[in-house]
């Protein structure tokens, strides 16, 4: 049985990590999962902050969902009001969680799942930082690679290696991005 992470739909709202984490589903190495909730969460905001997006976001979703073999989750919902979180609104992506089997959740939101909360459930809260960085410390050269076939996918336009790398960072990925630069010549 395949490693199982739940992505939240903060890391899913900035473009660049979410076609990286995609990049990451498809190397097989673990199960990626999301809820129909988180996708509506994630793309609500972007259509907040950029609403002529409104007629590529639909496309957006149904790609995803058919590019990630079982990627979502459903009948989680009745677990729902079930539990505690410091934020209820976030109780919709530890029940997905639960559901799927999942033993992570991504997310930048760290202290809205707090370890004493999620422990029962055999699910940890993990910064997608953190979460790439342990992927490449166990398969090294699978994530070189699906990094490598994520900077050539952006054609619109193309990315320096250093650019790149800077947009990395930019969403949060400094360990990565300093691990990444010593393989610079392969990416």
């Amino acid at each position: 049985m395949r490693f199982v992470v739940i992505y939240d739909a903060c890391v899913l709202y900035p473009a660049p990590l979410r076609d990286l984490l995609l990049r990451l589903a498809l190397t097989g190495l673990f199960a990626a999962r999301w809820s129909e909730q988180i996708q509506q969460e994630w793309t609500r905001n972007v259509l907040i902050n950029r609403p002529d997006l409104s007629d590529k976001l639909p496309r957006t979703v149904e790609l995803m969902n058919s590019a990630v073999p079982d990627a979502l989750v459903t009948g989680h919902e009745p677990l729902i009001e079930g539990l505690t979180l410091p934020d209820v609104d976030d109780r919709h992506v530890l029940a997905a969680a639960i559901r799927a089997g999942a033993q992570l959740i991504v997310t930048f939101n760290l202290r809205d799942f707090p370890a004493a909360q999620l422990l029962p459930f055999g699910v940890e809260a993990v910064h997608p930082d953190e979460f790439i960085t342990q992927q490449f410390d166990l398969h090294e050269g699978r994530i070189l690679s699906a990094v490598h076939a994520h900077r050539q996918s952006l054609r619109n336009p193309p990315k320096t290696i250093a650019e790149y790398l800077d947009t990395l960072a930019a969403q949060g990925l400094v360990v990565t991005v300093e691990r990444l630069r010593r393989f610079a010549d392969v990416l």
